[in-house]
């Protein structure tokens, strides 16, 4: 995956070193559910905070969310039950209407077009991947799949040569004529990324598309996940609320809470500087070898110490761990261009490991 790292001290700073036009904006966005949601916000000029929605007698699911989304990159929400995430990932593609706010894909605003225009885009566009697979149980893999493009006026030719392709790419090859019925949950879910991967889209929505199936195809599910956005490079926003799932996969991670986005970073970002209270409990727990970098945890090059090897900054502690305690010395520690940059030791892996080091 892409490096995107992106501090976020703030709730919704959104700068990245990203240098082409994100694929959707967020500006600004809200859906509050309760009568006359739209009037109130105007009233408050869209600044009321959670217990003046509460008191109103208002559900502030989305609440003021600004983001932005780059091409290619895996853009991963997360927050506890109710928090609002697929709420505002149903929002981006206006399957649910925002109360106010902007929505920008490709430059346009999706809250300002026509109804047949919205369409359009979600069939050619934009590729959707739910918890519930809702495979059509009297289709066979090779049905469900085309059926997007069928709906699409995709003469049969076509879409059935097309099909193939991405069938053969999911690992389904061999049972385009199986119905749902006689596929494992882990291939029912490989439908349901082929069929929506079918349309080509632009950006591809999954809403914790995993949660459903067993520890052992789950991890198989990621590694195909990981395997076909390499191969396709897909921008994708992705919802789960597990956080070893999610810095497997991330290239950033929001958190949210009742309805507002709280931080915006990538895992080791959120790890390393929790934004308040919440984000440092929600990730207290994560194992910080899985998380944190070299770069994290690395010392100023000592001009009296020799080096043995070299790593590059952004390796993961957990991959470090057994050849550093094959050797006393320390390893240098370089970047992108090669360059030594730092060094890291044997005593600073073992922080990690022990979990005394949280930080820099």
């Amino acid at each position: 995956m892409a490096t995107t790292a992106l501090t976020s001290s703030n709730s919704q700073a959104d700068a990245g070193p990203q240098a082409s036009t994100p694929k959707i904006v967020c500006k600004d966005v809200w859906k509050v559910f309760g009568d006359k949601a739209a009037r109130f916000l105007a009233d408050h000029e869209s600044k009321p905070n959670y217990d003046e929605l509460t008191k109103a007698g208002l559900i502030g699911a989305v609440r003021d969310v600004s983001l932005k989304i780059h091409p290619g990159e895996i853009f991963i929400i997360m927050g506890l039950s109710g928090s609002g995430k697929s709420t505002l990932v149903r929002c981006m593609s206006r399957l649910i209407e925002p109360t106010t706010g902007e929505i920008i894909f490709e430059g346009q605003d999706l809250l300002k077009m026509t109804a047949r225009d919205l369409i359009e885009i979600r069939r050619h566009k934009m590729g959707m991947v739910f918890q519930h697979f809702a495979l059509l149980p009297h289709l066979t893999v090779l049905e469900n799949v085309a059926f997007p493009l069928e709906v699409q006026g995709v003469d049969r030719a076509t879409r059935h040569n097309s099909v193939l392709e991405i069938i053969e790419l999911v690992g389904l090859k061999g049972r385009e004529n199986y119905y749902p019925r006689h596929l494992s949950g882990g291939q029912q879910q490989r439908v349901g990324i082929a069929r929506s991967l079918a349309v080509k889209p632009e950006i591809w929505f999954l809403d914790e598309p995993f949660s459903a199936l067993d520890p052992l195809i789950r991890r198989e599910m990621q590694d195909e996940f990981l395997r076909l956005q390499n191969l396709l490079k897909k921008t994708i926003v992705f919802i789960t609320h597990d956080f070893d799932e999610a810095i497997r996969l991330a290239d950033r991670i929001a958190i949210m809470k009742d309805g507002a986005v709280i931080q915006i970073g990538s895992p080791e970002e959120l790890v390393i500087s929790p934004a308040n209270d919440h984000v440092a409990e929600f990730t207290r727990e994560i194992p910080r070898p899985k998380v944190l970098s070299v770069s994290s945890v690395m010392s100023p090059v000592d001009d009296h110490v020799t080096c043995v090897g070299s790593v590059p900054a952004d390796l993961k502690i957990e991959a470090l761990a057994a050849r550093v305690f094959e050797q006393d010395e320390p390893i240098a520690v370089t970047d992108r261009e090669d360059k030594v940059i730092g060094q890291i030791t044997r005593e600073a892996v073992l922080d990690v490991l022990i979990n005394k080091r949280s930080q820099k």
